[in-house]
């Protein structure tokens, strides 16, 4: 078992091995005294591991209630956080009690962000069962719901107290749920880690899911230790997010969320003015990994929907530019300028064949 400390406003480690859903009980209880808690999943992950995540955690002597809604991203609203909190009221549950995400990253972010405005605030644990969540959202202490006039506008910095996560889960995941994330991982390899990216982008790596979940998590990690608040540098790990988001709205939340970023990869390149073999060598890493490469939506929509990004700040975005596999720098942008920056990275689409 692999083991990452993340030091935040509430210190946690991230545990990364095989075997561990059914050690999760006791893997918690060693870091908070069995109490009641809620254990938050959708109904497809529910299925596959909710018995044996509930058995754990009874065996382990907590008070197991459970609660599952519709999975999929057009469930990540206010409705359903209503319902997940009038149940953990429904449960009495108390601020010293605790709620169990376990899931991706709809799960995490949905069930974090219940667990950051119960009773103010009370403890919570990630299960990820996606490789996305698992090197992404279920560590920094990012959670939110979305609104009709963006994704994740509402929401609460909330870390969690332990990360579990177990690779054999992740290894049971069909293809396009590792390849969704797969495109986070690469990211990290862009940002700070070429060694990373160069396990990647060859596509064979699998066997080594271990390793590119603690890289990605100590990256993670490094960068959340010195901007939790997302004030600063943490801005970073928006890496092909101001464009991957754009084309998410574009696509109705249609498109998984790896994917978009994907594109929006070899996008900030392009708009970077990046050498065409950096480009190419991006859009390579991603169809090894079977992720697309091309965007179909027009640049005047895409600046739209980019104008709804909660990154956006008055009149200026930051975006995050790539200049080497392994190094990028943050560029403060004006938002008029946009158009013209997805027209550059559509017209350079069109002009590399991606």
């Amino acid at each position: 078992m692999r083991t990452v400390h993340v030091n935040a406003s509430t210190a946690y480690d991230v545990l990364i091995g095989e075997g561990l859903i059914d050690r999760s009980g006791e893997l918690t209880a060693k870091v908070i005294n069995p109490c009641k808690c809620m254990l938050v999943t959708d109904d497809t992950v529910e299925e596959l591991y909710g018995d044996r995540v509930q058995i754990s955690f009874s065996y382990a002597g907590f008070e197991v209630v459970r609660f599952a809604f519709p999975a999929g991203e057009a469930s990540k609203n206010l409705d359903t956080l209503t319902e997940l909190l009038n149940a953990m009221g429904e449960a009495k549950l108390s601020r010293s009690d605790l709620v169990v995400a376990l899931g991706g990253g709809v799960v995490g972010d949905l069930a974090g962000f219940a667990a950051a405005i119960y009773c103010r605030g009370i403890r919570f644990v990630q299960l990820p069962t996606t490789l996305l969540a698992a090197v992404d959202s279920s560590v920094g202490g990012k959670t939110a719901v979305d609104m009709p006039f963006g994704k994740n506008m509402v929401g609460a910095f909330h870390q969690p107290s332990l990360v579990v996560t177990d690779t054999d889960v992740l290894r049971d995941l069909p293809p396009e749920q590792l390849s969704n994330g797969a495109a986070e991982a690469i990211k990290c390899g862009v940002l700070n880690d070429p060694a990373l990216f160069a396990l990647l982008e060859g596509g064979g790596w699998r066997d080594a899911i271990d390793e590119v979940v603690e890289r990605c998590v100590a990256y993670k990690r490094d960068v959340v230790a010195g901007d939790e608040f997302d004030t600063g540098n943490r801005a970073f790990l928006n890496l092909g997010h101001t464009f991957g988001h754009a084309i998410e709205v574009c696509s109705g939340l249609g498109m998984l969320h790896g994917q978009a970023v994907g594109i929006g990869l070899w996008m900030a390149a392009a708009t970077a003015n990046c050498p065409d073999a950096l480009i190419l060598r991006l859009a390579g890493a991603l169809r090894a990994n079977g992720l697309p490469t091309r965007c179909a939506y027009p640049a005047a929509k895409l600046a739209e929907a980019a104008l709804s990004d909660k990154k956006r700040s008055g009149g200026t975005v930051t975006l995050v530019l790539p200049e080497a596999i392994g190094r990028c720098v943050l560029k403060k942008v004006p938002v008029a300028e946009l158009p013209a920056r997805f027209e550059r990275a559509l017209a350079t689409q069109e002009a590399l064949g991606l």
